[in-house]
């Protein structure tokens, strides 16, 4: 678990299925990721996290407001993606609901994320996202992770229209 000001980010737990679900179900948050997602393609994921974080001690942990216990969405680090150039590397992802959007909640979990990462031995972290999601990879940048052109690659799991992907990285300071 992960405190920062305003966020809890924490393993998931049975009651992020139906939220995380409704993200997975809203055009906003889907359209730079893919198509809309069914039920059973989002408790998947919230499974396969859940192994992540048991496997590695860390994931894209669910993102809790300490305020009043909402569920925002997630962020956290995970093993690179396999058949892409951070294969072996750790990767950093976020995703929010759309109505937490705006409200610094991604940078605040992005950067808390990255100094678990520096705290607990890891040396450099990757982000990938399409060059189209610009809130996305305007975080990146926010984070001081610099663009790795040469990393840039058609993602073999992204549908056509995301096929196209850009690599930002970040060194430990």
């Amino acid at each position: 678990m992960i405190l920062t000001e305003r966020l809890i980010l924490r393993g998931w737990e049975e009651r992020d299925r139906a939220p995380f679900h409704a993200m997975g179900q809203d055009e906003r948050v889907m359209a730079t990721l893919g198509p809309l997602l069914w039920r059973d393609e989002t408790d998947a994921m919230i499974e396969r996290m859940q192994r992540v974080l048991d496997a590695n001690g860390y994931t894209f942990w669910a993102i809790e407001r300490r305020e009043d216990g909402a569920f925002l969405g997630f962020c956290g680090l995970k093993p690179g993606a396999e058949e892409t150039p951070i294969e072996g590397e750790v990767e950093i992802g976020w995703r929010l609901a759309h109505e937490h959007w705006g409200r610094g909640y991604a940078r605040e979990a992005a950067q808390a994320s990255l100094d678990w990462a520096w705290k607990n031995g890891i040396d450099s972290v990757a982000a990938i996202t399409t060059p189209g999601n610009v809130r996305s990879w305007g975080l990146m940048e926010r984070l001081g992770m610099v663009r790795a052109p040469q990393d840039d690659f058609d993602h073999p799991k992204a549908i056509d229209r995301l096929r196209q992907h850009i690599t930002y990285r970040i060194a430990r300071p």
